[in-house]
């Protein structure tokens, strides 16, 4: 019997995956498609965004307005029809060129270069990698960018799934759904280095290394550079990083902070950008500052304290957020557990490192905000009334100052024109304000020329914007409660109760607590009464996303789609849901009245009630945010800024009341009071008011032009001069400063001379000297600066100072020094004073850069 063998089983190896990418059938004829998809720059312009709709209407709005999407499901037979269509080629090639005229425009850019990090951009709702305000925000600055032609890289992440997909159930509860992003269906690319391969980073975690592909979006001429964690090579819990915006515990949201901070900046080494200044848009991205400094202590040589004055005066933090607790902190020990690696890399000891990210030694959190402050020489909120905000945020950060010293300044946030304002107002502008227009925004004396404009006009192009926005609605309202099997008789009886000739009032907005849309429901009664007015009717449109996690946002949601289904809120209250870019533009475009309803002043800045005024839509709002600046009289209408109630319930009560009040005694009178030709000629003069004397000071053109009037301009002038010489300047501050560190506690006060009456009574223009003697030990008396603050006492008990005198060095005797000033009131009152001692140098940008000081009695 012949024996059997044993058969062995073959080496089989892993499968080797290569890379292919097939595009979308375009004939050759009709290239120029392909490269208007794959640039952002076509979502500004509305004849591009025309061409791709001429395409194939219904597949257009079937993919959401992508238009990468568009030409993969085209047929080809369609292609063909197009070639063969003189009018289509001949508006393509018009666009082409247009588009081409744009970046050819654009090749040499002058003035300082921008490295711009945020965690999210809202450019497109084809490209999922924003949330809200913030990425919103992030994108319009891009864009707006791009068309002042300012020379600006931007970083973020590139998220495999975003942020999440909203649906309501038949119960109103908010459902998250999360749809994965192809990425070959949006508009990335692979960004490759000088020699032609896709750049990758390396971020070092506990014990492993993530590697990011880093991928580029073009925005106009802006390049968007974005990290991808979701690859193989990576593990598992590794790969999430970038998977949701947001989403995992804090231990994943340091991991992505982490990797676009870190990351990020070896991202644009490896791609040769080298900016003059680096905006850090939220604390998210702090870690920018630290990696920073690591390469130029490598590269220059250059010491820690060094390197860090060349990063200080080439780096501006905006912060967004206006409460402490909305700052992202780690806990000190899974902070360590991550960047223990890292001091070593800048030579500190651990204890000095976490302290670039506490106020106070014994603070058990790494806060993300201070990390930025500490590395920033400009910092600035995102209004003027958020700026004193930020102050009272950040004062621990600079014991020894008053709040009101800080110098944390602010630029109000802006929205791009181009992108919010709908194209019938566009074509009024031109009309009236001149073929230049929209690039001539920051002459504010051409809006006025709104003025020009006869009143039916104003009033045929708000009823035909209102229509459009009602056939948005029913279309997009059917189809979802279609969808969950909601009763069709009750679609029917809503959709047909909505109106397009009733003035119309809407709140879209992120559902957190804090921004009060339950306000309107205090008083149903009340609320049905208005609504229901047979003479004067009353809609409101409800939109907006609850996080995931917050279930009091979502409980909002909940209540608001269950007062809309009682029998008289039908058709006069609604919630549409999944509020998206698309559905925020007809809103802000068709409704008559943004409402705005937050606790003041959490509203940091806010930018939709922007977009709203751009469009002629009324803004009714608390003095918050950007509204404390915008709002005038007959251009809208506000709260009063003023808390009457400690207790909340108290003061929403009341603001609720006055809301109830305005509606009926100004809002309602004013859009149904009709001239004899039915034109509501008060209600007109209002939208003329807005456009001519809010709108353009709530640009992103004038946001810019602030930002680098402001920060961008000087702080690249004094980094020019940080930097010029081999760091000649950075190294001799680096070490002024470590002289006064050595010496400062050893200052010893020897007298202080002031007359005795100071502190009873003084006569108004009488002459008062005052004489400090110090012993500076060894210090120069121009290094050490002393002054007298004179302060009062306000109603909330704290002292604010009402001047500042610097006292002068007259005579030196060895190591010490007098300091001499006199005294001369002129306002009578009672005032407290004390002295303060402070490091001097003529090169600082501001007191807060060197906080050395000493208080004196």
């Amino acid at each position: 019997m012949e024996e059997k063998k044993f058969i062995k089983n073959p080496v089989v190896g892993e499968p080797v995956w290569k890379r292919i990418i097939v595009d979308s059938n375009v004939p050759e004829s009709l290239s120029p498609l392909r490269d208007l998809s794959k640039n952002l720059w076509w979502v500004w312009n509305t004849e591009a965004r025309e061409l791709f709709e001429i395409i194939d209407a219904e597949i257009w709005e079937e993919c959401a307005h992508n238009p990468i999407v568009l030409l993969d499901q085209v047929s080809y037979n369609r292609f063909k029809e197009l070639e063969r269509d003189e009018m289509f080629v001949a508006k393509m090639n018009e666009v082409n060129t247009k588009f081409n005229q744009y970046l050819d425009e654009r090749k040499e850019l002058a003035g300082p270069g921008i490295s711009y990090f945020s965690m999210e951009y809202g450019l497109h709702d084809s490209l999922k990698i924003f949330s809200g305000g913030l990425g919103i925000l992030a994108g319009d600055y891009l864009k707006e960018a791009s068309d002042m032609k300012v020379k600006l890289v931007a970083v973020g992440l590139l998220y495999r799934y975003g942020y999440f997909k909203q649906n309501l159930n038949l119960h109103g509860e908010q459902m998250a759904v999360y749809d994965a992003q192809q990425f070959s269906k949006i508009p990335v690319q692979p960004a490759l280095d000088k020699n032609g391969e896709w750049v990758r980073v390396e971020v070092q975690y506990p014990g492993r290394t993530l590697i990011a592909r880093v991928w580029q979006t073009n925005i106009g001429s802006v390049k968007l550079y974005l990290l991808d964690a979701d690859h193989h090579e990576n593990n598992d819990a590794d790969r999430f990083v970038t998977h949701h915006l947001y989403g995992g515990d804090n231990e994943n949201r340091l991991k992505q902070e982490m990797l676009l901070g870190l990351g990020g900046i070896q991202a644009l080494k490896k791609l040769g950008v080298d900016s003059d200044i680096y905006h850090c848009n939220e604390g998210h991205a702090a870690f920018i500052g630290i990696q920073r400094i690591a390469n130029l202590m490598a590269e220059q040589k250059l010491s820690y304290v060094e390197a860090k004055e060349v990063v200080n005066a080439s780096t501006l933090f905006t912060t967004h957020t206006p409460v402490p607790a909305g700052h992202d902190s780690f806990h000190k020990d899974m902070f360590r557990h991550y960047m223990n690696f890292f001091p070593e890399k800048i030579g500190l000891a651990w204890e000095d490192f976490e302290m670039l990210g506490k106020a106070r030694a014994e603070e058990d959190h790494f806060n993300m905000s201070y990390l930025a402050s500490n590395l920033s020489q400009g910092i600035n909120g995102v209004s003027m009334l958020h700026g004193d905000v930020s102050k009272a945020v950040l004062k621990d950060l600079f014991r020894g100052y008053l709040e009101e010293e800080l110098e944390i300044g602010y630029v109000t946030n802006g929205v791009h024109y181009p992108t919010w304002t709908a194209q019938e107002w566009k074509d009024i502008h031109k009309k009236y304000f001149g073929e230049e227009f929209p690039t001539n925004q920051l002459d504010f004396d051409v809006w006025k020329n709104i003025y020009n404009v006869p009143d039916y006009e104003i009033w045929e192009l708000r009823k035909k914007l209102r229509q459009k926005l009602i056939n948005y609605i029913k279309d997009r309202f059917s189809d979802n409660w279609i969808k969950r099997s909601e009763n069709p008789k009750l679609i029917s009886e809503i959709l047909g109760k909505l109106n397009p000739n009733t003035l119309t009032i809407g709140f879209a907005r992120r559902f957190a607590t804090y921004k009060r849309a339950h306000l309107l429901f205090r008083d149903l009664d009340r609320l049905a009464k208005i609504v229901n007015n047979p003479d004067r009717p009353v809609q409101f449109i409800f939109a907006g996303k609850a996080h995931p996690a917050d279930k009091a946002g979502q409980d909002l949601i909940k209540n608001i789609v269950e007062v809309s289904k009682r029998p008289e809120f039908r058709g006069k209250i609604l919630f549409v849901q999944n509020y998206d870019i698309n559905l925020a533009k007809m809103l802000l475009q068709g409704v008559d009245i943004w409402m705005n309803t937050p606790t003041r002043p959490l509203e940091a800045s806010g930018t939709s009630g922007e977009k709203g005024v751009m469009n002629g839509t009324l803004h009714f709002s608390v003095l918050d945010g950007w509204w404390v600046e915008g709002y005038q009289k007959d251009a809208g209408w506000a709260l009063p800024a003023e808390r009457a109630y400690d207790v909340q319930d108290f003061q929403d009560e009341l603001d609720a009341e006055t809301i109830y009040n305005i509606l009926e005694e100004e809002v309602v009178p004013a859009y149904y009071g009709r001239n004899q030709y039915d034109i509501p000629e008060k209600w007109i003069s209002f939208v003329k008011n807005t456009i001519a004397n809010v709108s353009p000071n709530f640009t992103t053109s004038r946001m810019m032009r602030d930002y680098q009037d402001r920060y961008y301009n000087p702080q690249y002038e004094r980094s020019q001069r940080v930097n010029a010489d081999g760091f000649k300047l950075a190294k001799e501050i680096a070490a002024w400063k470590e002289k006064i560190a050595a010496k400062w506690d050893e200052i010893e006060v020897k007298n202080i001379e002031i007359i005795d009456g100071i502190a009873h009574t003084m006569m108004m223009g009488d002459k008062y000297p005052v004489k400090v003697s110090i012993d500076l030990k060894g210090l120069k008396p121009e290094e050490v600066g002393v002054e007298l603050l004179i302060a009062e006492s306000k109603d909330d008990g704290q002292e604010r100072i009402v001047d500042t005198v610097e006292l002068l060095p007259e005579k030196s005797e060895g190591t010490s020094c007098c300091y001499k000033h006199t005294i001369l009131p002129d306002h009578p009152g009672s005032f407290s004073y004390s002295f303060r001692l402070y490091a001097k140098h003529p090169e600082l940008p501001h007191r807060q850069d060197f906080r050395f000081i000493k208080w004196i009695s």
